[in-house]
């Protein structure tokens, strides 16, 4: 019988968690507040910004929401993103991305202070995860692990496949399978064979950007797949990177899109923001 993993239940089993933790931090003193930047009025973009303002008044942090014009120039979001580094009632900082494309997003990411970088993009966060340093996780790698775990699926030794090598999912994906001890391999484009490797997989994880792209012929009898991808189909439904109805059978676990990896994302999220309460002493 396959098993469902529900996002949506757990992501909220994380929140409440981090709920109940922000009173006892709030208690000793320690608050919390997000600034959440996006530029222009991309339709996506505000719902997820509004769904992050929403996370945070459920677990009871703070929240500004800053709405710049489209026309906001590089150098004036630089400036403002170093002001907000620098305004010590603001704990994190996350900058909607896509943003317009005269304004270079490296540019942006590596602007906002590693400590207060609490989408894990910054290249200091990104080295903290890689040698197993303290500091903030990318939010959708660090909702998967959790789904497996909190799905009683063991990592530690199985053969795990990673396809997909973005800076978003797919490479921190793999240093936290590593962490967890799980043996990876990262399929990409231009790999060859990737029927062969994905059959490998104990654990699949497909983050393609391709509709329907994994079917059953690429899956191991009994192994646990992961859909990142989020799609529109041609009835306008929503669907992932993996065949959901094909391959599901053939899963001993499997998360539905929607409901599987999506809610999680902002439930990390929200862990990272309460990790900057947590470490409130240590920080100059």
């Amino acid at each position: 019988m396959t098993q469902l993993i529900d996002g949506k239940q757990i992501s909220k089993q994380i929140k409440d968690e981090l709920r109940d933790e922000v009173q006892q931090l709030n208690v000793q003193g320690k608050n919390a507040c997000l600034a959440v930047v996006q530029v222009g009025n991309d339709p996506a973009s505000s719902v997820y910004v509004n769904n992050k303002k929403k996370a945070c008044a459920y677990i009871g942090i703070g929240s500004k929401a800053y709405e710049l014009p489209e026309k906001t120039t590089e150098a004036e979001l630089v400036s403002f993103v170093e002001e907000l580094n620098r305004d010590e009632t603001v704990n994190g900082i996350l900058v909607q991305l896509p943003l317009p494309s005269h304004i270079d997003e490296d540019k942006i990411i590596r602007t906002i202070s590693p400590d207060k970088d609490v989408d894990g993009f910054h290249p200091v966060s990104v080295g903290r995860l890689w040698i197993g340093e303290k500091g903030f996780l990318s939010c959708t790698p660090a909702g998967i692990i959790q789904l497996l775990k909190r799905s009683g699926i063991e990592i530690e030794g199985k053969e795990c496949v990673v396809v997909g090598r973005s800076n978003i999912v797919g490479k921190p994906m793999a240093a936290l399978l590593l962490r967890e001890n799980g043996t990876v391999t990262v399929a990409h484009s231009r790999t060859k064979n990737l029927k062969e490797i994905t059959k490998r997989a104990d654990i699949l994880i497909v983050a393609i950007g391709k509709k329907r792209f994994i079917t059953a012929d690429y899956v191991k009898e009994g192994a646990v797949v992961i859909d990142v991808g989020m799609h529109r189909d041609e009835n306008n439904h929503l669907c992932g990177d993996v065949d959901f109805e094909d391959v599901a059978p053939h899963t001993s676990a499997i998360t539905p899109v929607p409901g599987g990896v999506g809610p999680m994302t902002i439930a990390m999220l929200m862990n990272n923001c309460v990790e900057t309460m947590r470490t409130q002493e240590e920080r100059p």
